[in-house]
């Protein structure tokens, strides 16, 4: 009734064994987000034609992770090893970049955006009592 001595590994063995195989991974993923955008559903027209309009599908994070079949915190400790911090540093700067054109350019909404990059505005407001509160602002 020991049959737990029998495993031999601890855990579930890593995903990528090289950056490169993680690279190739996310590189898949960003075609995909390139190549399928979200399509809505409109009707144009006196006869009202019904028409799919392209929308960006943004790239993120949480997608790339369901993308690649792991969760953010397997992730998240990809980018603590040294052999892999390049790969994850460029995945995350090619991620950010497209959330920051789209939400720039009108095609994401740019409040959201802006939250998920942490580029709101902070101004100090203080209170009468003397105590000093940071507040965002977001438009």
């Amino acid at each position: 009734n020991q049959y737990w001595r029998v495993r031999v590994n601890v855990g579930r063995p890593r995903v990528f064994e090289s950056p490169q195989q993680m690279a190739d991974a996310a590189n898949e993923y960003f075609e995909f987000i390139e190549q399928n955008p979200f399509q809505e559903q409109d009707f144009r027209g006196k006869d009202a034609t019904e028409v799919k309009i392209n929308r960006m599908r943004p790239m993120s994070i949480e997608g790339l992770c369901n993308a690649l079949d792991i969760n953010r915190t397997t992730y998240l400790e990809y980018e603590k090893r040294p052999d892999f911090h390049q790969v994850t540093s460029r995945i995350r700067e090619i991620i950010e970049n497209n959330q920051f054109e789209g939400a720039a350019s009108g095609f994401l909404n740019a409040n959201i955006i802006a939250r998920k990059l942490g580029l709101g505005d902070k101004s100090e407001l203080t209170h009468n009592l003397g105590a000093t509160f940071e507040r965002e602002l977001l438009d």
